[in-house]
């Protein structure tokens, strides 16, 4: 903690020797919209303005869901916010549509440092204009394939970081005659079903676009994900599933799952996992007492290894919008350069530990970053939990591959078409060649649209 003051401390002398900037009104849009949340934000709100005398920060929650109409009716009015925190799809989106300021952006950031920040968060928000970003990273989190690594252990099995180790670790731990089962993969046609999917088709080489831009997603690597995909659902849990089936998981009832790192709590702490020890949402559950020993017993693999080695993950960004005002674009600066100040970026990684995770690389083994206030990451160690934050290195999605954008990939993922497609094949047992052909009919429409 004494780095950590120290570095607030060092921030507050040089905010009052610096020339001040001219008083200036900004507005701060965020989709942390949860009252806690909110609470941290504005106090970190009050802290700059109160470094920064003249400048005022108007503190605005917006629910993502509803951030595209409201940016698109103050985009009408003239009366855009000077930042947005927002995840990557949407900052994207607002860059294609020309209301961001990237260079203000990309200014920043390299006064920060790019090679501070995981190769893959940066990639994420990258610009097609060549060292220019839409926004910048804020934090994020790593998909990956949580797992038994007690049981791995006994039954010699490699972790699941290949194509082959999944399957063979699925089939092998699989004992539905004891209610074990070995895996779980979304079968519903929601979000949780579109990451697991995408994890697999990355490390398979899918895309949905080629370099030209034209629609590719019906094709034979993709095919061969899916097939892959159906083999797998059936080591799940009897059903469709979601993401709720990790309650399997924390009760000793499965072998490995695809989770986001905001299972990490769960995993760790008693209290955190109480949702998911009942018998409330499965009848061949029972419920079960909390195992202290399980975040110990528990490996996750962040990198699959098909044709291509994938990581898979989301970032939530900072982005500028472009404004008619100097004073409140050097106003905005400043506020972004505080943000990241260690005092400031570790009050609101911590406000969601392990599902904010870090950009930055140093900030991943900072023992004021490690100490949490729920001791979440005393649980897991310093070493495992840079393991995990590392994923960032190498994240990807549809939207965002190799570093180069395809904004219209963010309009597919809301339309699930993906997790329907799956459906299809794994519950309602149509061949997966027609429900490809169907899937990338219905992508066809949202380009036309």
């Amino acid at each position: 903690m004494q780095r950590l003051l120290y570095s607030f401390l060092s921030f507050l002398i040089f905010s009052f020797s610096a020339n001040p900037v001219k008083a200036a009104a900004i507005e701060f849009w965020t989709t942390e919209t949860q009252s806690d949340r909110v609470r941290t934000i504005q106090l970190l709100m009050d802290t700059f303005q109160a470094l920064n005398p003249g400048i005022t920060v108007n503190l605005i929650p917006v629910d993502e869901n509803d951030l595209p109409s409201q940016i698109a009716a103050a985009a009408a009015a003239g009366t855009l916010p000077h930042i947005i925190e927002a995840g990557s799809e949407l900052i994207i989106a607002f860059g294609e549509e020309g209301i961001l300021d990237v260079h203000l952006s990309s200014e920043i950031l390299k006064q920060i440092g790019e090679k501070r920040f995981y190769k893959g968060a940066l990639k994420m928000l990258s610009s097609p204009e060549k060292g220019m970003y839409y926004g910048l990273p804020f934090h994020g989190w790593v998909q990956g394939i949580w797992y038994r690594r007690d049981w791995f252990e006994k039954e010699g099995l490699s972790p699941p970081d290949t194509w082959d180790n999944i399957l063979r670790a699925a089939r092998t731990l699989h004992k539905p005659e004891n209610n074990q089962y070995g895996i779980l993969t979304g079968t519903k046609p929601e979000v949780y079903t579109e990451q697991c999917f995408t994890h697999l088709a990355l490390s398979n080489g899918v895309r949905q676009f080629n370099e030209n831009g034209e629609l590719v997603f019906n094709s034979p690597e993709t095919l061969e994900t899916l097939n892959f995909y159906r083999q797998l659902s059936g080591y799940n849990p009897p059903g469709p599933q979601s993401w709720r089936a990790r309650d399997y998981y924390i009760q000793g009832k499965m072998a490995m799952f695809f989770y986001s790192t905001y299972i990490m709590d769960d995993l760790a702490l008693a209290e955190e996992a109480r949702g998911s020890l009942s018998g409330d949402f499965f009848s061949d559950l029972k419920g079960n007492a909390f195992d202290p020993e399980l975040v110990n017993n528990t490996g996750v693999v962040t990198i699959i290894k098909g044709k291509r080695p994938a990581g898979y993950g989301a970032i939530v960004g900072l982005c500028l919008m472009k404004t008619r005002s100097k004073e409140g674009d050097e106003a905005t600066k400043r506020l972004v350069e505080f943000m990241y100040e260690p005092f400031s970026y570790i009050t609101f990684l911590h406000m969601a530990p392990g599902g904010m995770i870090p950009v930055i690389k140093e900030i991943a083994s900072m023992p004021e970053y490690l100490n949490d206030p729920k001791g979440l990451f005393r649980k897991y160690g310093r070493k495992k939990m840079e393991e995990i934050i590392a994923g960032l290195e190498n994240i990807e999605s549809f939207t965002n591959i190799d570093g180069r954008p395809f904004p219209m990939a963010g309009r597919i993922y809301s339309k699930m078409i993906i997790p329907q497609m799956i459906y299809s094949v794994t519950i309602e047992g149509k061949s997966p060649e027609e429900a490809l052909k169907l899937g990338e009919g219905e992508m066809e429409k949202v380009i036309k649209d």
